[in-house]
């Protein structure tokens, strides 16, 4: 009898972790994107900010904020695609909502915001 019930539970759990599948997200977003601004001012001088995002396929993804290679910040995303538009958005921290589009140029892949300004480029 013990040998009967476990083979219903052996099956049990086959048949239970067969149907929990995650479905394919093969969104064209996904993978590097960053964006690199070089500034100069009279008091602090010439300052590179680099900004990565990483976006994987469960729609969450890694947002790196960097000052002249010191990380400043450093926090994970989540991500959706409504139509075309994709809206980032940084929960547990003060940063806003991003709302982009993705568009294809001579120079490869970038992200626009809705004023038209280059967010980041595919890397």
């Amino acid at each position: 009898m013990k040998k009967l019930f476990s083979l219903l539970a052996i099956i049990g759990i086959i048949l239970a972790s067969n149907c929990s599948r995650i479905p394919e997200n093969n969104d064209p977003i996904i993978g590097y994107w960053e964006k690199v601004d070089v500034q100069t001012q009279e008091q602090t001088g010439k300052q590179t900010i680099l900004q990565k995002w990483t976006f994987n396929d469960a729609y969450l993804g890694r947002y790196n904020h960097e000052v002249n290679r010191k990380e400043t910040i450093k926090t994970d995303f989540k991500w959706t695609e409504t139509d075309g538009l994709y809206t980032i958005s940084y929960p547990g921290t003060d940063l806003p909502d991003q709302t982009v589009s993705m568009q294809q140029t001579a120079d490869g892949e970038i992200l626009k915001d809705a004023q038209g300004a280059t967010v980041a480029i595919r890397n």
